[in-house]
């Protein structure tokens, strides 16, 4: 709560210190520069919501600049509408430009979604030449200047681009710590991962991208009437708008409220004095200003000034407090053996004759087994063998070739992993897939989200699940400062978070020591307990054996064998393709009744 305050109370020191700039300046000058520095960082608070939290990289964001100052301007030249209702229209073509440029564009990723962007204001721009609209000139009304934006006082642009900026910090701040903006940040640091923790990515990206649009569009409006008098398509629409855009944002840093208006009073004031002072002599001086500013940054502070300052400023402090690091609280309570599954269990999902292959590779090949609730179903075999290709079919990631998955009866093939978190069934991965730049709370909240809780009450179950795995101390810190036993568990606490009622655990013994492998084997039988099945791939097989109920071996894609852990792993063929002799040598002397691994009830017979 005290971060939210001190968040809010920042937001309104901004606009403060606006107001103060702006009756503090007589200068008609340094009110242009004034106006300037307000549109900009609005502007790339704009840009911020998508290219900042998203992590969507826009260059064409201009579209949405350009669409505003000319829809605004048009209506007034033609209908003589106000600016202050045109502006408001073009926020609304802006919004419709936005889902009929996201629809097909968000299907791509990374670079090929930012050169993508590149095509939209260039055809924005023939569009308008093609129309007759190379200048479209502000019709002046003298009656009636404050209607249609004509200020003979300069101070007046001053605080309605001041109003604008605080909009965008409002609706900026408003995002960021909505449900919205924390599953942005998921996505922008791993979306495969947040995929799985039931972040709609595309809707999310979609949203974020038409939230960002308005504001661009607005900010375009207001810019045609306080800089340009004559709106072209290179003024608008041209690259050096998308230039002072991504200056501000990458030189104060994204992904944060205070880089765009960092990078804005840093950048706009420069260039300006440059051009008005050696323009003349040197042209286009702001483009170089804009270039060196940018390589500056990315040799000496890659994630911008702000970022730069507030990691040296924490690395301190961690610094000073590294000897007084707690140390990881583990669970004490005695772990109870379970009982066996019952005969007549229910069949949570229903794997039939999964194929699947990859340009001629055959990784799965008609796989069948059940999972039933209350189980613990082991998945071993050799490196190759198609485990993991196995479960990113279960959970939505790949489109199975021939099969069906089926959960509670209903079929899932096909549905985005998303979907299938929301249904109840979690996911870990094998490598682990965390978000570096959210704390270790707000890693497991966004697993909470996953059935549309909101913040406060994903934030008290995230912190009941880092309870549940002893790491209610580590909830403020982020990842970069755990062990790997400490990651493990934050990712299982994740997957808890997602309310499941099955959850998939691909290798989370992997890189532990014995106490840690202890530790989270005993995390992993008390899951059903509280009502989860657990299917899990390992390959510490000791391990595994104390643990499942069942074990399915794959082999080079087939179903090798299935059964109780004691009889699965004494089959020739199974000590064969994965456990090898030395292993049933080494085990040879243990005198447990055939079919029962040590130190486990009776099982069902398979």
């Amino acid at each position: 709560m005290a971060s939210r305050s001190r968040a809010w109370l920042a937001v309104a020191a901004v606009v403060a210190v606006g107001l103060v700039l702006s009756f503090a300046l007589t200068e008609r000058y340094h009110h242009r520069i004034l106006t300037l520095v307000f549109l900009w960082a609005a502007m790339g608070l704009a840009w911020n919501i998508i290219g900042g939290y998203a992590g969507q990289i826009s260059f064409g964001h201009q579209a949405f600049f350009g669409i505003g100052a000319y829809v605004t301007v048009l209506l007034a030249a033609k209908l003589k509408l106000t600016p202050w209702i045109g502006m408001l229209g073009g926020a609304g073509v802006a919004v419709l430009a936005a889902v009929l440029i996201g629809t097909p564009t968000f299907r791509l990723a990374g670079i090929y979604f930012g050169l993508a962007t590149l095509a939209y204001p260039l055809i924005f721009r023939i569009v308008m030449d093609f129309m007759g609209y190379q200048e479209v000139s502000i019709p002046m009304v003298r009656d009636q200047p404050a209607l249609f934006m004509q200020f003979a006082e300069p101070r007046t642009f001053d605080l309605l681009a001041l109003g604008i900026l605080a909009a965008t910090l409002v609706l900026s701040r408003a995002i960021e710590s909505s449900r919205l903006g924390y599953s942005l940040r998921a996505i922008k640091e791993n979306e495969q991962a947040a995929e799985a923790m039931g972040v709609d990515s595309f809707r999310c990206k979609m949203v974020a991208y038409m939230l960002s649009a308005a504001p661009a569009a607005i900010v375009g409006a207001v810019y045609a009437h306080a800089i340009l008098f004559v709106v072209t398509p290179d003024a608008v629409f041209g690259v050096l708008v998308i230039a002072q855009t991504l200056t501000v944002c990458f030189v104060g840093g994204v992904g944060t409220l205070w880089g765009p208006i960092i990078g804005a009073a840093i950048m706009i004031p420069m260039s300006e004095i440059l051009d008005t002072t050696i323009g003349d002599r040197l042209p286009g001086i702001q483009g170089v200003v804009y270039g060196a500013a940018l390589v500056a940054v990315m040799l000496f502070a890659p994630e911008g000034l702000y970022w730069r300052v507030r990691n040296g400023v924490l690395g301190r402090r961690r610094d000073a407090a590294g000897s007084a690091r707690p140390v990881l609280v583990l669970p004490t309570a005695p772990v109870a053996a379970r009982a066996a599954p019952s005969y007549s269990a229910t069949t949570l999902m229903d794997v039939r004759g999964v194929s699947k292959a990859f340009l001629g590779l055959q990784a799965l090949s008609d796989v069948s087994f059940d999972v039933r609730e209350g189980e613990i179903l082991g998945i071993i075999g050799p490196n190759g063998a198609g485990k993991t290709t196995l479960f990113n079919v279960l959970n939505g990631f790949l489109l199975p070739d021939r099969g069906d998955v089926r959960w509670l009866g209903a079929t899932i093939t096909g549905l985005r992993p998303h979907v299938v978190c929301r249904r109840g069934i979690g996911r870990t991965f094998q490598v682990m897939r965390v978000f570096p730049h959210l704390s270790v709370l707000e890693n497991v909240m966004v697993g909470a989200f996953a059935h549309g809780a909101a913040p406060a009450r994903a934030r008290e179950s995230a912190r009941a699940a880092l309870e549940q795995v002893g790491l209610a101390d580590r909830a403020d810190v982020l990842p970069t400062g755990l062990t790997t036993l400490e990651l493990r568990l934050m990712e299982f606490a994740r997957c808890l978070a997602t309310s499941p009622r099955l959850i998939l655990l691909d290798e989370p013994l992997a890189g532990l020591s014995s106490d840690g492998v202890e530790l989270m084997s005993a995390m992993i039988r008390r899951a059903p307990a509280a009502g989860i099945t657990v299917v899990i791939i390992e390959h510490t097989i000791h391990a595994l054996v104390k643990l499942a109920d069942r074990l399915v071996v794959l082999d080079q894609g087939r179903r090798l064998a299935e059964g109780l852990p004691g009889d699965v792993t004494r089959t020739p063929a199974v000590i064969e393709a994965y456990l090898g002799k030395r292993w049933l040598a080494r085990h040879a002397s243990n005198q447990q009744p055939p079919g029962r691994p040590p130190g486990r009830p009776p099982g069902r017979p398979c």
